[in-house]
């Protein structure tokens, strides 16, 4: 099988898929993204595409995000056109929604099925917007439209769709939704596993951490209200006063993914301002490695996850799998997971009140938290494990070179 990914970063989304398919030798992967500082993975045949220029700013505001789009198609295109000229032809292609990469790629190849990875689809109204209580105005609501706008040219030229949770298909018109199918990227559930030898050393505070200890984690990408960041570390103020062995370890960038960006500074650095945190038990580690975050995550008493109406992150389905006592808020993308009280603890997202008594209640119940620990990690084990996320993912590949 001849098959062509494509994303604007690498390898993306597509990380445990092209390296299963790369271990068989009479599959051919080739990968065209545009981001030239992408690393090289053995046995994928990667293409730089990197677009000719950024984002003019001189046109309607409304289309900055659909002319990166456009910059980052046309690049894409044109990388698979010379790839045409040299006698290449895929079997299938398998492109991203997002940012536009995919875009024109059906005009290259028009008889080659088209495979999309469909991960969000804005809307303006009981959404990420509007969560907060943000009243949107027309301005707002039409930016979210047109930022739609090359997620749509996907919706319509691609043959099929792929998407990792219902939750997040629900969010794309209904027009377009038998399109889609919904299949995990894929949880490794033989490396995201309990150990109860697990242990930690923070150099900069000279102190190791185990399963003994009282241990409140936390991981982002991005410090921020997207996810939960400023509800946290209000409830770290709080059990800091309460439970006086208790340790936390955030993980995560200094940085706004998703939120909008302060003027002046950091949400980390307001919150540090906002709140009294006592930084020799509040330990920020920064990014880890995978191997490091799964560490973090095997001494952990109870994990936090708190996040808006938004994509859900690898790192709650991560911590699971770790078997975690995971308290995490009862938004949208959660609960198609969570079930409360069964394989974690829901909370209000912004009810900091009732995040510190069920991290409480985890702490003071251990023996009866063992039990939500292992359902959560059945829970992964039997609707998410890479082994079988993969397997869907391949025979679906499979069936639309069959058609």
């Amino acid at each position: 099988m001849n098959i062509l990914f494509i994303h604007r970063t690498f390898p993306a989304q597509f990380e445990f898929l092209i390296k299963e398919l790369a271990k068989n030798s009479q599959n051919t992967v080739t990968f065209i993204t545009n981001n030239p500082q992408s690393p090289e993975i053995e046995g994928i045949i990667k293409h730089i595409a990197e677009p000719e220029r950024k984002v003019s700013n001189e046109g309607h505001p409304y289309l900055n995000a659909y002319e990166e789009a456009v910059i980052c198609g046309q690049a894409t295109a044109n990388a698979a056109l010379k790839l045409k000229e040299q006698g290449f032809k895929p079997d299938v292609i398998y492109g991203f929604s997002g940012w536009g990469s995919s875009m024109f790629i059906k005009d290259v190849f028009p008889d080659v099925p088209f495979l999309c990875y469909f991960e969000w689809y804005g809307k303006p109204e009981d959404s990420v917007f509007d969560f907060d209580g943000t009243t949107l105005d027309e301005d707002a609501k039409a930016q979210i439209r047109c930022n739609n706008s090359h997620i749509m040219h996907n919706l319509i030229s691609c043959d099929a769709g792929i998407c990792p949770t219902n939750w997040q298909k629900s969010l794309f018109p209904k027009e377009f939704q038998d399109k889609i199918k919904v299949i995990h990227d894929g949880i490794d559930v033989e490396i995201c596993k309990p150990d109860d030898t697990a242990k930690i050393f923070l150099e900069d505070k000279n102190i190791e951490l185990s399963v003994n200890d009282e241990i409140i984690t936390y991981g982002t990408r991005g410090m921020e209200p997207y996810r939960g960041f400023p509800q946290f570390m209000e409830a770290v103020e709080k059990l800091l006063k309460t439970r006086p062995n208790a340790h936390f370890i955030i993980a995560g960038s200094d940085v706004s993914c998703y939120s909008p960006k302060l003027k002046n500074g950091t949400y980390k650095e307001l919150m540090l301002e906002k709140f009294d945190i006592d930084l020799k038990r509040v330990h920020f580690v920064g990014n880890l490695s995978f191997e490091q975050y799964i560490k973090i995550l095997q001494i952990s008493s109870v994990h936090v996850y708190l996040t808006y109406p938004y994509v859900l992150s690898w790192s709650i389905l991560n911590a699971m799998a770790t078997g975690c006592c995971v308290v995490a808020s009862n938004t949208k993308p959660v609960i198609e997971v969570i079930k409360d009280n069964y394989n974690g603890l829901l909370v209000d997202f912004f009810n900091v009140e009732q995040l510190v008594e069920k991290i409480e209640y985890s702490l003071d119940n251990k023996t009866k938290m063992q039990k939500i620990r292992d359902n959560a990690r059945q829970t992964i084990i039997d609707k998410y494990s890479l082994k079988d996320c993969l397997s869907k993912q391949i025979n679906y590949i499979h069936s639309l070179i069959s058609k």
